[in-house]
């Protein structure tokens, strides 16, 4: 027991997530809104910077977190900057990582260390954000899953972010 714990410490990583951009957000404004997204993993919180009087924004920010494994849900929230009151929500959404955490322990079954390799299907369903069926990759020593998110509490709204798992003792 003590050395399958002293395994999971072992594999701490890095979960990266980025956020790309966002399309058709809602009109939080007179006209457009001036969005930016949290992004929440556990007790961490990070967060884009504001895209001024944009519906479509481009952010393509990346986030590091430190973790030891791939697991839990990552949530975005969207909203509105406003300069004289509080911020309007713009929609939410949510990514399991479990998909990313089987593909990790896939990955280490097979003793993948090069190349790319389409290592898990995620389907598109009424329990998660996915607009469309992802896949969970392995490339460049990463596992990686591009996910395009439906906004959930709001008139219309989607994000395309990815994920990316990097293990610290990937062998």
């Amino acid at each position: 027991m003590e050395e399958e714990e002293a395994g999971v410490r072992e594999r701490r990583g890095v979960l990266k997530v980025v956020v790309a951009s966002g399309t058709n957000l809602a009109v939080r404004d007179f006209t457009s809104s001036d969005p930016y997204v949290v992004v929440r993993l556990a007790a961490m919180n990070k967060k884009t910077k504001v895209i001024n009087s944009c519906l479509n924004p481009v952010w393509n920010e990346e986030m590091s977190f430190s973790i030891d494994e791939p697991a839990g849900v990552i949530k975005f929230e969207v909203f509105d900057w406003d300069r004289f009151k509080y911020d309007d929500k713009m929609g939410h959404a949510f990514l399991e990582l479990q998909p990313v955490a089987a593909a990790a322990k896939l990955r280490r079954a097979l003793r993948l260390t090069t190349g790319e390799t389409k290592l898990r299907k995620v389907a598109a369903s009424v329990d998660n954000c996915l607009m469309c069926d992802s896949f969970v990759t392995y490339a460049d020593g990463e596992i990686v899953l591009d996910a395009r998110l439906r906004l959930r509490d709001v008139e219309s709204g989607e994000l395309f972010v990815t994920v990316k798992w990097i293990e610290a003792n990937a062998k």
